[in-house]
């Protein structure tokens, strides 16, 4: 039978990670707060409303590239958008402080997955809604990043700010980097199941970049 039934069941499901760019975002200590500027608005009678736009490269959902750890590293803009577009795994880590190889190992990650997203308790805490800055947030130890660079995995996202914890950054980011895997950052987990999708999260494409804002979407169904 077909009819309004069968357009139903093969309804597109979407769900949006980036968080909305504002004020209200938390930043890395020491980067700049959004800002946002408005010098010309129709209200006031200009001809226009335009927006300036203040903030750092890695603020909100975003994408780490080689150069901002790598000496030499390529920029975002020579990053392969393949890597960034295709099946993906979506992985719940419950209440794991930290997440260690012996974690990754318990996920149950199915072989041949190469974009990996992690749901933290980053997001049961809903660190990216709280605008003051968490130290205390769940990210990866170097021996987990070994362990997925040596399963090959192309793309790895996480659910606050940084890969790596807060107290010991450069280890993991590097070893990521290193062996050519994508990280993205900041990632709004609140509606992704885990399980099985479709991920395409291209970032803005700034010359030469250390990492560039990113507008990622998880898709399932026709």
């Amino acid at each position: 039978m077909g009819g309004a039934d069968e357009g139903a069941a093969h309804r597109m499901i979407i769900v949006d990670l980036s968080p909305a760019i504002s004020p209200d975002l938390p930043v890395w200590p020491g980067d700049p707060r959004v800002t946002l500027r408005q010098p010309y608005h129709l209200a006031r009678g200009d001809d226009v409303t335009l927006t300036e736009l203040t903030m750092s490269a890695h603020t909100g959902a975003h994408v780490d590239a080689p150069a901002h750890y790598v000496r030499g590293g390529a920029g975002v803009d020579q990053l392969p958008l393949e890597a960034m577009v295709g099946p993906a795994w979506v992985a719940d880590t419950g209440e794991a402080e930290v997440i260690t190889a012996a974690v990754l190992e318990g996920l149950d990650i199915p072989p041949g997955t190469v974009r990996l997203l992690l749901r933290t308790r980053n997001t049961s805490r809903g660190l990216l809604r709280r605008p003051e800055f968490h130290t205390d947030f769940v990210a990866l130890t170097a021996d987990a990043a070994r362990w997925l660079a040596d399963r090959r995995i192309r793309l790895v996202g996480i659910d606050y700010l940084s890969i790596a914890p807060y107290d010991l950054l450069a280890p993991t980011h590097r070893i990521l980097l290193e062996a050519g895997v994508v990280i993205i950052e900041g990632l709004d987990m609140t509606d992704a199941a885990p399980g099985a999708w479709m991920l395409a999260c291209l970032p803005l494409k700034l010359k030469d970049g250390d990492g560039a804002p990113v507008r990622a979407i998880l898709m399932q169904g026709a």
